[in-house]
């Protein structure tokens, strides 16, 4: 089904996460360190990375942000397994990039639900059309998976760049943060609505000349969030979900 890499250094833990993916048909290993994970998510490329977020060598957010910088790890699929449970942390994993966020103490089970959805998200595209499509300056291609602002390459995860692709080919389309888990995450998500927000957020500073002030994906007051059809000036604002 899949390489799982295993970053935590609570060895009770670990084994157990380990004990449960291979009873899923996962193949898995550990690794208790920041640094050593970094080494092999870069030589062996994972089909997932469980990361904790206390780690000796490099601490776990670093990690993620390290796995989301560069362009031959940025869309590896990351689910957070720590004993933060603040929504500070919550927000800040999902910003830094990770797909999902567990907390301890947790289900085995529930924990390997998720790993199997975040893997299906990223192995099942939702592409609708293997056509590139294109807002202003915006161009996306499907097939080499890129995407350009004024012909200059984005960075985008892979989470990011199904979220904006899907704005892309509906624009105009209010869509609720329900909605948008069901059409771009799947209705097997574990995320809850208000995360859509962070990743929203995070989507616009990547593509947007000012986050503050969004061209591409605008807020609708109450409701949610659409793709404008046609490009207009930067002084338009749009305001927050109520």
């Amino acid at each position: 089904m899949g390489y799982i890499l295993i970053v935590e250094d609570e060895s009770d833990i670990a084994d157990l996460v380990k004990y449960h993916l291979e009873s899923a048909g996962f193949v898995a290993r550990i690794v208790p360190d920041g640094r050593q994970a970094l080494e092999l998510i870069v030589r062996e490329h994972p089909d997932l990375i469980v990361l904790d977020l206390l780690l000796p060598g490099l601490e776990g957010l670093e990690v993620c942000r390290r796995v989301r910088a560069s362009n031959n790890t940025h869309d590896i699929p990351i689910v957070i397994l720590t004993a933060r449970a603040g929504e500070v942390d919550r927000i800040v994993g999902l910003e830094l990039g990770a797909d999902d966020y567990v907390i301890k103490p947790f289900s085995p089970r529930e924990l390997v639900a998720r790993i199997k959805a975040v893997v299906r998200r990223a192995t099942t595209l939702e592409a609708v059309s293997d056509v590139p499509v294109a807002l202003g300056p915006l161009r996306l291609d499907p097939v080499r998976h890129l995407v350009t602002k004024d012909e200059t390459p984005l960075d985008l995860s892979l989470m990011e760049f199904r979220l904006l692709e899907f704005f892309l080919r509906h624009p105009g389309h209010v869509f609720t943060r329900n909605q948008l888990l069901d059409r771009v995450w799947g209705t097997d998500c574990f995320i809850e609505p208000r995360s859509v927000d962070v990743h929203i957020r995070r989507l616009r500073e990547l593509v947007e000349d000012d986050p503050a002030t969004p061209n591409f994906i605008l807020t609708v007051r109450g409701v949610g969030y659409k793709c404008r059809e046609e490009i207009a000036a930067p002084s338009v604002v749009a305001e927050e979900v109520a």
